[in-house]
């Protein structure tokens, strides 16, 4: 009777005095390395990238000793990550991810010293100072089986979620007919960049232009998405000198036209606004949607005067530049859509053409593939 009653008792105990199944361990942080350091935004990426547990910096890669010294004193980097060789730096630190912080120009010989190593590559906006160079970096991609995407500050934005739902998952104002982006500041010299970021900003080989490319390429950006990955029939843009004694050899004003066979799109880009722009304005048969900023949203619709909108948050692999990089990485999801290779092929593709045609003054037509 005493053995039974012992049984009962064992099987009746709390189920929390039995042993708990092993939990699987924390995953390791994720293992990158910076390359370059001549772009301005890597300052904050460094600050943001240290105050997480999820992300081990093991590299920093510069030519210019002088800068790496500069950042290893600021962000209290150990020597042991610094390297002024790229290929070096990748073989000797494994890095699953490079970001790179080159100038424009660059962004080719990241890739292409990456993709061999099976390197996946995130870069600062825009892709590419040509279509030949992001030819070259399609190709580095493919061969090695890496993802490479773009960061732009505004694919984080909030509002341009939100907008995205209803321009085109509920499509409540109807099709899109006429984009109008406007990006900038009062200038890189204005705003006091660093000495570095406003050597090659001002260098129309390394920037591929001035605000055309610095700031045009968000608005090519955001309307080659809203137009699902549709290449323009045609470009036309004018740029302008407002400012020659400080930026002698690129254009600080510049203003494009983008043709699609049933919509129209407007780049405002510019060094010459009176404050900080980053606005994007969608408009549809019958409603439109304007983001003003990152949460900044204004709606009218059918039977519903303009009203301000609040956005929803966005997913936690897609609210910052670092959590989509490290969940690409780690292989949870590809690149999103403003951030993908594709979209950045045809930006660039734009920001080409606009080039052109402020060059020769005329329309360019681009090719058909």
């Amino acid at each position: 009777m005493k053995t039974i009653l012992a049984a009962l008792l064992l099987l009746s105990a709390p189920a929390a005095l039995s042993p708990s199944p092993a939990q699987s361990p924390p995953a390791a942080p994720m293992r990158l390395a910076i390359a370059g350091l001549v772009h301005g935004h890597v300052s904050g990426f460094l600050r943001a990238a240290q105050a997480r547990t999820d992300v081990e910096i093991v590299g920093v890669f510069d030519a210019d000793a002088a800068l790496l010294e500069k950042y290893a004193g600021q962000f209290k980097l150990p020597k042991s990550v610094l390297f002024g060789d790229l290929a070096a730096m990748l073989d000797r630190t494994k890095p699953e991810a490079v970001a790179s912080f080159t100038n424009t120009q660059d962004h080719p010989l990241v890739v292409e010293a990456a993709a061999p190593r099976h390197v996946h590559v995130m870069m600062e906006k825009p892709l590419a100072v040509s279509t030949a160079a992001a030819q070259r970096i399609r190709r580095a991609a493919e061969s090695g089986k890496i993802q490479v995407f773009v960061n732009y500050e505004t694919t984080w934005y909030p509002s341009h979620g939100a907008m995205w739902n209803l321009m085109k998952e509920r499509k409540a104002a109807g099709e899109i007919r006429k984009m109008v982006a406007m990006d900038g500041h009062s200038g890189p010299k204005a705003i006091n960049v660093q000495p570095e970021f406003l050597a090659w900003l001002s260098d129309p080989v390394r920037n591929g232009g001035g605000a055309l490319f610095d700031f045009g390429c968000y608005g090519a950006n955001l309307m080659t998405w809203m137009m699902d990955n549709q290449r323009p029939l045609a470009v036309t843009a004018v740029t302008q000198h407002f400012q020659p004694a400080v930026y002698p050899q690129v254009d600080d004003e510049a203003t494009i036209l983008v043709e699609y066979p049933t919509a129209q799109g407007i780049i405002q880009a510019s060094w010459n606004w009176p404050f900080n722009r980053k606005d994007f304005e969608v408009y549809g048969d019958h409603g439109l949607a304007i983001a003003t900023g990152g949460n900044g949203l204004r709606v009218a619709l059918p039977k519903e005067p303009e009203h301000a909108v609040t956005p929803e948050p966005l997913a936690a692999d897609e609210k910052d530049s670092i959590s989509h990089l490290r969940a690409v990485v780690r292989g949870s999801r590809p690149p999103n859509a403003l951030s993908s290779l594709e979209n950045n092929l045809i930006a660039t593709e734009i920001l080409e053409a606009a080039r052109e045609s402020a060059r020769t003054q005329k329309r360019v037509v681009l090719p058909k593939r």
